[in-house]
């Protein structure tokens, strides 16, 4: 590609803290929660290239149709892929894309058309601008996409640090997930974890309905523990794990756990999502389980939710034995009020 560089490159990385930083050198963007993405585009085909330094393409043909026609130039962007609902940013819709039948995509490029966001500007032309200051990339990338017509957008940008606040609160009920600060002289430093984020955290109490083993651990060791949240008719679903232990803690579980050990399919998730299945991301993964009578509470914090389950694996707090299973529902699990994406996607 006739471009100052060629992909892949690693895309720079984030480091999580707890609170937004302060201060005159810092560039505030909403964190926004989709695929990560680099776009090299020569001025007549476009490459897109994952996180993990694959070509993403072939799972996003429209997107690729559309950043073609809509960028003004030869370029390289560093941004996400998302894809919007009425609702907000809809994360499962992406992992859907993730198929091996190209039919099946095709369905869903016209079912769910993905867009855009880009956040820096790593080429510009023949201009070679990773070693340019990220506020001078970013007055670029200002120039480069304000008229940019759809499937690309422009992702907001302020140095407020009050008005970031305001984003991280408001801008969750759209399906983003935090705020990422920026160093506003830095370079732009492929794998490198030199941008802030900071994410949303919520705990909830959820019962204990089963647990995996460990690996190569079986009777010895506990791997992780499945966690479970009660619906208005009674059942017990499956909606994430923990598995932030100690190796000593492991194995104390293992103990705590087998006299609560089940064969009995009304107990645990007997009554809701199971734990159960294939693995579609990977077909050797042993999802195998073991049945627990649902007694346990356990308090557990989590960033993000994808419809009713965590996205992530979870953070074990606490156990709650003052806390009886059947109060750890679904209706404990505060939601914000979706905010208008329009005023994102305006167009």
């Amino acid at each position: 590609m006739p471009l100052p560089f060629q992909p892949p490159i690693e895309p720079m990385l984030a480091q999580a803290r707890d609170a937004i930083p302060d201060g005159d050198g810092w560039i505030y963007e909403p964190k926004w929660d989709g695929f990560r993405a680099l776009i090299f585009y020569d001025g007549s085909e476009a490459y897109l290239q994952s996180r993990d330094l694959k070509p993403l393409a072939r799972y996003f043909p429209e997107l690729k149709d559309g950043i073609e026609s809509a960028l003004p130039g030869p370029c390289v962007l560093d941004g996400e892929v998302v894809i919007v609902t009425r609702d907000g940013l809809d994360f499962g819709a992406l992992l859907m894309r993730i198929h091996p039948a190209a039919s099946r995509v095709r369905m869903l490029a016209a079912d769910t058309p993905s867009s855009f966001v880009a956040f820096d500007l790593l080429a510009d032309g023949n201009d070679d601008l990773r070693t340019t200051p990220f506020a001078q990339r970013r007055e670029r990338l200002d120039r480069l996409l304000g008229d940019v017509a759809p499937p690309v957008y422009l992702t907001p940008a302020t140095r407020d640090r009050e008005l970031a606040a305001t984003w991280f609160e408001k801008f969750e009920g759209a399906g983003l997930d935090g705020v990422v600060a920026k160093p506003a002289g830095d370079p732009y430093r492929p794998g490198v974890r030199a941008m802030v984020k900071v994410k949303h955290l919520r705990s909830a109490d959820c019962v204990i309905g089963g647990f995996r083993w460990g690996k190569n651990a079986e009777g010895a060791s506990v791997g992780s523990l499945l966690l479970g949240l009660y619906d208005d008719g009674g059942g017990l679903h499956h909606v994430g794990h923990t598995s932030s232990f100690t190796a000593a803690q492991r194995r104390e579980l293992a103990e705590m756990l087998r006299p609560l050990v089940t064969d009995d399919a009304r107990d645990g998730f007997g009554e809701g999502r199971t734990p159960g299945g294939p693995s579609r991301w990977n077909a050797g993964r042993d999802v195998s389980w073991v049945r627990v009578r649902p007694t346990l509470v356990c308090e557990v914090s989590f960033d993000h939710l994808q419809g009713d389950r965590f996205r992530h694996a979870t953070t074990f707090l606490r156990w709650r034995p003052d806390k009886p299973p059947a109060a750890c529902t679904y209706d404990q699990l505060e939601t914000t009020p979706p905010y208008e994406i329009k005023e994102i996607f305006r167009r």
